[in-house]
């Protein structure tokens, strides 16, 4: 059994960052497993090497040591090498689709607008991918794939027409999540995936690409999210009209610098931290100061909320939950 917990450094670490990081790192020593770091750091637009370098020293702060580290962008050579078995297979075509030109469309099962195959008939240049100024999607087989992760969540999807052929280099020449992901997890050897719930969307699709490349799907598992406060209803609020989407709502993420680990470590210990973290996912019955270590010998899915958890800020106790 060998996981990964494969963070971005795009932002500070936060409580939602932690809670993953422990839940991956429980789930691999439970199972006497390995586990490695994985630094998704492609995104050059919005990564920082003081970011990274945070995110492992919270990582050691808290307790978690990983068997290996591994920096996606020393991975290039790799990502270059399967985009050129796509396009060897005639699987690459050059997309000139904006974002805003999909804008009111279909939503797709993330919540997104979904790609309607647009380009799917242009050819690559006289130069091949490379010579592409234009982003490059993968074209997808079509049909359905019956998906259920571990914890008995559906991921099924026609991942090619639900969420439509996928980015795998964008325009500015970054090699894109979907593709750099599958590639990593095949190289390290990864079997089993744990990740937050938001990415389960994403699943059906880095199967059908795997399955283009010939590589192997690990066994997925999505874990609950943290939310912040603005996902509550405001009182009095009025209900959605008729027939209208549900407003996701906002997981803590780095885009909205929720609770950053710098405010998080000026609060609490890293035991006392690490305790509010497994009474969080139900790892524990009560907040409790412990280590990583502690917990290992007890952890079990059947423990582990499902549903998510509002956290927030108080002034005087820190970082709480929503039915604290």
């Amino acid at each position: 059994m060998i996981s990964r917990f494969a963070p971005s450094t795009t932002g500070e670490a936060h409580p939602g960052t932690l809670l993953s990081a422990l839940l991956v790192w429980l789930d691999a020593r439970a199972q006497g497993g390995r586990v490695l770091l994985r630094l998704e750091d492609l995104d050059t637009t919005r990564v920082r090497a003081t970011w990274a370098e945070q995110l492992r020293e919270a990582c050691a702060w808290l307790g978690l040591g990983w068997d290996e580290l591994v920096v996606q962008s020393a991975r290039g050579a790799a990502h270059e090498a399967a985009l050129d078995a796509l396009a060897a297979a005639g699987r690459l075509y050059p997309c000139a689709c904006s974002r805003a030109a999909r804008s009111g469309g279909r939503r797709a099962p993330d919540g997104g607008w979904a790609y309607e195959n647009t380009c799917r008939d242009r050819p690559l240049p006289p130069g091949g991918w490379r010579a592409s100024a234009e982003a490059l999607r993968a074209r997808l087989d079509d049909g359905p794939l019956a998906i259920v992760d571990l914890g008995g969540l559906d991921l099924s999807q026609a991942p090619a027409r639900d969420m439509g052929d996928p980015i795998v280099r964008r325009r500015d020449g970054v090699v894109a999540y979907q593709l750099a992901v599958v590639v990593d997890d095949a190289a390290a050897g990864i079997t089993d995936v744990v990740r937050g719930r938001d990415i389960a969307p994403s699943t059906a699709t880095q199967i059908a690409l795997q399955r283009l490349l010939g590589l192997p799907t690990p066994r997925y598992r999505h874990h609950l999210l943290l939310l912040e406060p603005a996902a509550l209803p405001a009182p009095g609020a009025l209900p959605a009209a008729p027939g209208a989407l549900p407003a996701a709502p906002p997981k803590l993420a780095k885009l909205h610098g929720s609770l950053p680990f710098s405010q998080l470590r000026a609060r609490h210990g890293a035991a006392e931290l690490c305790g509010l973290l497994a009474y969080a996912a139900g790892v524990i019955d009560r907040p409790a100061p412990c280590a990583p270590a502690d917990l290992v010998g007890g952890f079990t899915w059947a423990r582990v909320r499902t549903r998510d958890r509002v956290a927030r800020w108080d002034p005087d106790r820190g970082l709480v939950f929503d039915d604290d």
